[in-house]
Order: C-alpha cells, then structure tokens, then sequence
C-alpha cells in the first residue's frame, strides 16, 4: 500500500478513526501528518517514509475489526519498498490534516461501523485463543512469573488469562523470543495490540506469528515486530 493509498483510505474512514481513539492518538496521527507534510514540502522520501510508519503505528491501537486495520492487514508490517517511500501528493496530505487537527466530527452511523462494537468483538476474538489452565495459572503465580513480560488479557468473566501459546508445549516455560517481542510490543501497556499482533494474520511472515513459534527462525518473528514499532 502506497503512502497516496493509505491517505486515500484514511480520508474515507476518518470519521470512525477519530472516534475511535483516544485524544493523544488523534494527536499522535496529526503530528505524523504533520511530518509529513513537511517532508513533502521538503522532498525528502526518507523523512517521509519515517511519518508514514509513525502514522501507522499511531493507527494500530484501532480494533483489528475496523475497516482501516482490515485494509492495511499484513501491509503494516511489510518491509520498507521503493513504493513505500514515494511522497504522496501535497494536497492529500492538507486536506487530511485538516480533519485530524478540527474538532471530533459528529458520528454517522451509516458511514462507518461502532468502534466500541468493534473493539467488543477484537477482545472476544482474542479471548478465545487457549490459555493456561486454573491449575497452570496458580502454578504460574505460585513460580512468580505471572509479571515477567508475559502477555495477560482481563477477562471481565473469569479474569486475567494467559494466552497458551507464550509458553512451550506441555510446560511453563515461556519461549524467550516471546518475552523479546513482548517487551518490543509494550505488552505490559498494550497487551490486547501484543495478542492481535501475535494472533492475526501477517503477510510479511506469511501466516500467524503464534503459529510459528518454533518452526520460524526466531530472528524473523523478531524483524516482523521491529518493522511495526520501528522509529528510525
């Protein structure tokens, strides 16, 4: 997906978008743009490329439901390419600005789904992943590992649970590349965005990173989350 495209896109759904997140993210997306423009102005494709994955990042706090992260699936963590790095046009970038830095637009049911039904359906999606067992679980909190980089969803049923695929077969030994790209994907912050990461589709890697624990090189599963939270 081109910079152009993505604009494009955004501009179609910016109304569930921005009320969607929170005010520091709408922020976070604004200042991106903001980066951008200048970038534009200036003609610089490297400048651009670094607030195209600032915008991006900024976008992957959005339910994996929401038309946008749909669009964008594995895209957002593809490697950078010459089609990646191109400026997108002057005017795209103004006019979506533009509707970023206004105020909240009042909400058209019609255009664009409920992100808090969306955000509903994202968790209830990533709750049904295995987790440990009642007994599992107190042995976890009996060893004291409960809080060392592992990914806990809060289940308002049943409480904190420990998705499954953390720890290697049959034990509760946590896979220390999962405890890498845990601390890389802010787990202790955002443990519903590490889940989606771990448990949607990426293109890049050509399948669910859960699911290749142990039959991928650690090396790729650890390049594929770096892509998303890349700053440089």
């Amino acid at each position: 997906m081109t910079p152009e495209e993505l604009l494009t896109l955004l501009q179609t759904h910016h109304q569930s978008v921005a009320a969607g997140l929170q005010e520091d993210e709408r922020e976070e997306i604004a200042t991106a743009l903001r980066e951008l423009r200048d970038a534009v102005a200036d003609g610089r494709a490297s400048r651009g490329a670094r607030a195209i994955r600032r915008l991006r990042r900024a976008l992957s706090s959005l339910p994996s439901e929401h038309p946008v992260s749909r669009a964008l699936g594995g895209h957002r963590y593809a490697g950078s390419s010459s089609r990646g790095r191109e400026l997108p046009p002057a005017a795209a970038v103004d006019t979506l600005l533009s509707l970023f830095e206004g105020p909240l637009p009042d909400p058209d049911p019609a255009a664009d789904p409920d992100p808090e039904r969306l955000l509903r359906q994202a968790r209830e999606r990533l709750l049904a992943t295995p987790v440990l067992t009642e007994r599992e679980h107190a042995e976890l909190l009996a060893g004291g590992q409960a809080g060392t980089g592992l990914i806990r969803l809060s289940d308002p049923r049943s409480g904190p649970r420990y998705p499954r695929f953390q720890f290697r077969p049959g034990t509760l030994e946590p896979f220390p590349v999962v405890l890498r790209i845990n601390e890389l994907l802010r787990a202790d912050v955002d443990p519903w965005g590490a889940a989606d990461w771990w448990l949607g589709g990426n293109s890049w890697l050509q399948g669910v990173p859960a699911e290749l624990l142990g039959t991928l090189p650690d090396e790729e599963l650890e390049l594929a989350a770096a892509e998303l939270v890349e700053a440089d």
